[in-house]
């Protein structure tokens, strides 16, 4: 049987990384305690150092190599944040760094990871064949592998986040927090289910980067054929061994989100939150928010990650505002008159909306002699408003037809 991380551990971890980690803070979130009827609380790793918790478990992993392996250096494989968090502790300990990433990820990461001090190699569409890069290149060379997830050291070091959310909050009945290769919530039960067995812990996944349902189901580790998520942050293929004994051991539920989810979450945090998260750092939330979970309360919900790509943040906004239904893009039929565009803007104006673009057509081999096609993007107060809209604008005659999702 797999021997589990235990809280001595964890405790040991604290003391290791107490200079080096912030103590995140925990802050009120009114729209979700509205929601659940109770208070709710939000851990704010996306304010740790190097943007994620990430570095708590590359630093402990890292501080205990012998010397003789910090001579021959480290190497990683991540999207983004275990990069960031490999890279910033080696830096800190004065020990070279090469880091792995998919071909895809994102620019900031990589740059992020470059200022810190790491190599940068890319290998592969997913984290999962930089991670066979990076094994290669440990073995090639006799760097040390910083597994992203898979290690008691990583495991120990994030735990810390739990030591954390007792003590800022002892009421707390439930910890809700993202879930990729298992390392983060392996950590957080180890010290729950050890101090406060009666908290439940729970793991959000993103639905079409989900290998724990399955896995638990199977009793084993089970690999995904496909998946591909914004929420690059857990978009892992595999659980890892020893993550996977610990959650199947310690672990009360894994749920799922979907993509509208974590846009929808994306947004609340930014809006009414003032957090700058990242698609995966949202998924404790977009679980609440879904109600994929329905927890008691006091409830933490961990935001695990604030390295997000501004390019994608514009397009996870969109879509986020199509999700809570204020963003409608659509296409109006009308007549090649002058004056008629004029009209039409004017009257979405009268309904209180705010148009974002106008695409003005008239080559379209699909139009009448006579007709042009305009593409709107409007902004709405909500669903009610959105409906009222396109309402208004089918009974003055005109022909309204949704775009397509891209």
């Amino acid at each position: 049987m797999t021997e589990l991380v235990g809280l001595p551990d964890v405790l040991a971890a604290r003391d290791v990384l107490a200079d080096v980690v912030r103590v995140t803070p925990l802050e009120p979130s009114r729209p979700l305690t509205a929601l659940l009827g109770g208070p709710v609380w939000l851990k704010c790793e996306n304010l740790q150092r190097a943007g994620s918790y990430k570095v708590r478990g590359a630093y402990l992993r890292i501080s205990r190599l012998t010397e003789r392996q910090r001579r021959r250096g480290v190497v990683a494989a991540s999207a983004g944040n275990h990069a960031q968090g490999v890279a910033l502790a080696a830096g800190l300990l004065d020990i070279g760094a090469t880091v792995f990433m998919p071909t895809g990820a994102p620019l900031p990461k990589v740059a992020a990871t470059r200022r810190y001090g790491a190599e940068v190699e890319f290998a592969g569409a997913t984290v999962d064949e930089a991670l066979e890069a990076a094994r290669e290149f440990a073995d090639r060379t006799g760097a040390v592998l910083i597994h992203p997830f898979d290690h008691p050291d990583v495991i120990a070091g994030q735990g810390t986040v739990a030591l954390e959310i007792l003590e800022q909050c002892p009421e707390v009945t439930t910890i809700v927090t993202a879930v990729g290769g298992g390392g983060l919530i392996s950590g957080i039960a180890v010290v729950v289910k050890a101090l406060r067995p009666d908290v439940r812990v729970i793991g959000v996944q993103a639905d079409s980067a989900a290998a724990y349902p399955p896995s638990l189901a199977a009793g084993a580790p089970v690999r995904l054929a496909d998946y591909r998520t914004i929420a690059d942050g857990i978009a892992v293929g595999r659980p890892g061994d020893l993550t996977f004994a610990h959650v199947s051991t310690l672990v009360d539920e894994i749920v799922t989100v979907t993509e509208e989810d974590l846009s929808r979450a994306l947004l609340m945090l930014l809006e009414r939150g003032k957090q700058v998260v990242e698609p995966a750092g949202s998924a404790a939330v977009a679980a609440l928010l879904s109600g994929a979970v329905r927890p008691s309360t006091p409830t933490v919900a961990v935001l695990s990650g604030g390295n997000v790509d501004p390019l994608l943040l514009l397009r996870v906004i969109e879509y986020g505002l199509a999700a809570a239904g204020r963003y409608l893009r659509f296409t109006v039929r009308c007549g090649d008159r002058p004056g008629e565009l004029a009209a039409l803007l004017a009257l979405i104006a009268e309904r209180r909306a705010n148009v974002v673009d106008v695409d003005h057509q008239r080559r379209n081999p699909h139009l009448r002699l006579g007709e042009v096609q305009v593409g709107l993007s409007v902004e709405t107060r909500g669903p009610e408003h959105s409906t009222e809209l396109v309402e208004v604008l089918r009974d003055r005659g005109y022909q309204v037809a949704f775009a397509t999702a891209d």
